[in-house]
């Protein structure tokens, strides 16, 4: 009877840490696919901007950029604003 309580502990420990890595998980893709939207969302409106005031460097929207302000969020966005510039000089 002593093992079987001991058993039961321990599963519901197994399944509560479970559901806590669940979650812990899904929020971070939930957050990367957020930084992912609004990189993209950002590269479009920032290339506008520029667009109408006269400036060459725009950034594209491709797989790559998108993929640098999922991964890097806002330091990544100002990075390839920086490169693009950088080499436009």
């Amino acid at each position: 009877m002593n093992q079987q309580v001991i058993f039961l502990a321990l599963g519901i420990c197994a399944v509560l840490l479970l559901i806590g890595a669940w979650r812990k998980k899904l929020e971070w893709l939930l957050n990367l696919l957020l930084r992912g939207v609004l990189g993209t969302v950002a590269i479009y409106f920032i290339n506008l901007v520029l667009a109408g005031q006269g400036y060459a460097a725009l950034v594209g929207i491709n797989p790559a950029t998108v993929l640098t302000c999922t991964v890097l969020g806002f330091p990544g966005l100002a990075a390839l604003y920086g490169l693009q510039i950088f080499y436009s000089l």
